[in-house]
């Protein structure tokens, strides 16, 4: 399927050989049928609502914006066939797109040979993307913008927070059978090996998509914790798979354990009963965050999608933040040409919609804020503190993120109180320093192993 529309929801504006020449295309390249649908067609329908929003501006360089969508189906191997036609036959200037991590590793070889930009907004493990030289490591692809969280933006700090201040000394680590969730959990079972956690206390569990045997699951998980050692649960578990086993965790009564996740929305959380056990939260955005541009953000979205429930995700947001930098790029150089703009892209920072700031830096990845929060027993989501802002630390150990979080109320909180109030979302008003402001424990640079780091020594 292709789609030539700068406005969602069934317009379709077709184009003409004399209209192209004055829009500028990007392409769309998510899920809109097949296994990754119900996760990717709302942040195929967030950018197109960028695009309109933009177009009502006034587009860029005095040109309107024309979105050109297609369906990968779920089909890896297709995405790298849409980016192909997105590039060559729609002659897009960039695409925003893929979720899947293995979606991202078809593209990747795809825009690096015919010069392309892809910004990928998904959550993934940095230390296992392949490059296209063919080795592995640190993902610094000159043609492919992560605004996503790497390991040490999202999973990594919570691990940490539990090992170093709750004193969690057994882990099991669920994930569903796919590569990112392999890739994550062998950086946290690495992470977990470095701070002289035994392979005896470390458990790994996986399920297959849609798996119906969480019951089995959830058994060996109370099994494992019948040692008397403090255990905790880490769940890198994908869609739906995530909620079954919450759910199997509340109808099997495991109560005391905490479950460490990480929710692609906060309509995830729905329906957990805190009091049969503790969820750990961990996000880098949540839409309970009231900030005025988190706030008419929200709006807009369920004005467009015209549902008053509509959710705003860390992906959609992310989307929101790549799409910002791209506007902002075109406008410096004055083209949508590939090259101008990947050439500008570093360096450009743009407001996010919890508070702060999000910067390109040169490995092209942003810096990312991330909250912690807990499930109260009336399934109301409280944030218990935040890092403001964590910079991509590629294959470095020393990162920094023993540091706590900033908490409500102390003095590393410039946004107030806690806003703890019976039946209000108890988030914490982010503070609205970026990268290298010493704000609060969430700047990697404090770390005495990164002093010498030459992007610490571009934020002093």
């Amino acid at each position: 399927m292709r789609i030539f529309g700068a406005i969602a929801l069934g317009v379709v504006l077709v184009s003409s050989p004399a209209k192209a020449q004055d829009t500028i295309r990007i392409g769309i390249l998510h899920s809109l049928s097949g296994s990754m649908a119900p996760q990717e067609a709302m942040l195929k329908d967030a950018v197109l609502m960028l695009v309109d929003e933009q177009n009502k501006k006034g587009g860029v360089l005095d040109k309107k914006i024309e979105a050109v969508v297609v369906d990968p189906a779920s089909n890896w191997p297709l995405f790298a066939e849409k980016a192909r036609e997105l590039i060559t036959k729609d002659k897009v200037s960039a695409i925003f797109g893929c979720w899947a991590s293995v979606s991202c590793r078809a593209v990747l070889p795809v825009v690096s040979e015919l010069n392309g930009i892809l910004f990928n907004p998904s959550p993934y493990n940095a230390s296992q993307m392949p490059q296209t030289s063919g080795r592995t490591g640190p993902a610094v692809d000159r043609n492919v913008f992560y605004l996503g969280a790497s390991p040490d933006q999202l999973v990594l700090p919570i691990v940490n927070h539990l090992l170093n201040k709750e004193g969690f000394q057994r882990w099991l680590i669920v994930g569903t059978d796919y590569p990112y969730s392999r890739d994550i959990n062998k950086t946290i079972e690495e992470r977990l090996r470095s701070r002289n956690i035994s392979s005896g206390d470390i458990m790994m569990r996986y399920a297959s998509f849609g798996s119906t045997d969480w019951g089995s699951i959830v058994s060996s998980l109370k099994g494992f914790g019948s040692s008397g050692k403090k255990t905790a649960v880490i769940s890198t578990l994908a869609g739906d798979d995530k909620v079954q086993f919450l759910r199997a965790i509340r109808e099997q009564n495991a109560n005391g354990v905490t479950v460490a996740i990480f929710p692609e929305s906060e309509g995830e959380l729905a329906g957990l009963d805190a009091n049969s056990a503790r969820y750990l939260v961990g996000s880098n955005y949540l839409q309970s965050i009231n900030t005025s541009a988190n706030v008419a953000f929200i709006k807009s979205w369920r004005q467009f999608t015209k549902n008053s429930k509509s959710v705003v995700t860390p992906g959609i947001e992310a989307h929101a933040i790549g799409f910002a930098m791209w506007i902002e790029a075109v406008k410096r150089q004055k083209t949508a040409d590939p090259d101008k703009v990947i050439a500008a892209l570093p360096g450009i920072s743009v407001p996010t919609l919890t508070g702060g700031t999000a910067k390109m830096f040169a490995d092209h990845h942003i810096n990312k804020p991330l909250f912690l929060g807990q499930l109260n027993p009336t399934g109301v989501l409280r944030a218990d503190g935040r890092w403001p802002s964590i910079e991509h630390c590629g294959p470095l150990q020393a990162c920094g993120q023993d540091s706590p979080p900033i908490t409500p109320g102390d003095g590393g909180d410039t946004g107030g109180s806690g806003g703890n109030t019976p039946g209000s979302p108890g988030l914490v008003p982010p503070a609205g320093g970026g990268v290298g402001s010493n704000s609060g424990g969430g700047d990697p640079c404090i770390d005495p192993a990164m002093r010498n780091d030459e992007r610490c020594k571009r934020s002093r």
